[in-house]
């Protein structure tokens, strides 16, 4: 087994200036204030503006150039660019080739990942064993979604819960074993994709999502993948310094940390101020616990999420 292990270096974001309030949907829906946050616990959320958009990859490149900065790499020592995304710019070229291009890393190979909300943890996963492997020394992991574009603005039950950012991390070769990425898992349910999806053709080009099916399988799931992983890393759950999910919902945040018996000061939200941000959420939320002194040298990390497909994934990182 190889003495490497990818370890992260810094994370960088980006999200839009415009809010979009729980105020500005009781303005166009049959919803409130109240009813939002009751069910999922946001009360804003940051959308490109229509009549100045802004494409994933400039978002991406954004939140880039801050991890690269913090992390005093250049864009020639970037070996690859991994972005995971449902909302690319283009079916090709592929949005990570448009920030290979924008970024000037000249020599990095370039590709999308698609697992929705999942994809975080899948392209950090793709990259850790590129560099275990020895493919590659140092990548820019990527989530970045303009969620915004593909939402019906008049369905209640999936317009009140997304919002449009960007995050990454920079993924780096180490020799030391007690830190980096210590285990991944990945699995995948294609016979549940009806019950989470965005059509690629056809006029009703629109995220759909039937919520209560949704909430029942991403607890069970993401529970059972957090075990798995910790465990692959020869760890129990209680050995877990902070739990980074993917921002879907609070009720569903709350009843992950309830099954693994994980105390709520242990588990990173900020899905109230930028709602359900698919795969740039875990980026999102490790930055501002790194940030706020959450993430300490040698803290213990279990990053988690589930996206439709449906997709989960999990990976244990010692920072």
């Amino acid at each position: 087994m190889s003495d490497i292990r990818a370890r992260i270096l810094s994370v960088g974001t980006y999200v839009p200036e415009k809010v979009l309030t729980n105020a500005y949907f009781e303005s166009i829906l049959d919803t409130s204030d109240e009813w939002i946050m009751t069910r999922t616990g946001i009360r804003e959320r940051r959308v490109v503006d229509r009549d100045n958009p802004m494409s994933a990859a400039e978002m991406g490149c954004r939140a880039a150039r801050a991890a690269m900065e913090r992390a005093n790499v250049s864009a020639d020592s970037i070996d690859g660019i991994i972005v995971a995304t449902f909302t690319p710019d283009n079916f090709f070229p592929s949005t990570a080739c448009r920030m290979q291009a924008d970024l000037g890393c000249r020599d990095a190979f370039a590709f999308d990942m698609s697992a929705a909300c999942a994809g975080f943890v899948y392209a950090l996963t793709v990259a850790n064993n590129m560099i275990v492997s020895g493919q590659a020394k140092t990548i820019l992991v990527v989530g970045s979604e303009v969620i915004s574009k593909t939402l019906d603005w008049s369905d209640r039950g999936t317009c009140i819960l997304f919002g449009d950012g960007a995050g990454v991390v920079v993924l780096q070769a180490d020799g030391v074993k007690s830190k980096g990425i210590q285990s991944c898992y990945l699995s995948s349910d294609g016979s549940m994709g009806d019950i989470l999806k965005l059509p690629a053709w056809g006029s009703e080009r629109y995220l759909s999502m039937k919520g209560s099916e949704v909430f029942k399988h991403a607890v069970r799931m993401m529970s059972d993948a957090s075990v798995k992983a910790a465990k692959r890393a020869g760890l129990s759950i209680g050995d877990i310094d902070l739990l980074i999910p993917h921002q879907a919902n609070i009720r569903i945040i709350q009843s992950i940390a309830d099954m693994l018996s994980v105390p709520m000061d242990k588990v990173v939200t900020n899905l109230d101020r930028y709602g359900n941000t698919s795969s740039a959420s875990i980026p999102l939320a490790l930055e501002e616990a790194w940030t706020a002194g959450r993430v300490r040298d040698g803290s213990k990390v279990l990053f988690v999420g589930l996206g439709g497909g449906f997709t989960v994934g999990s990976a244990v990182c010692i920072i």
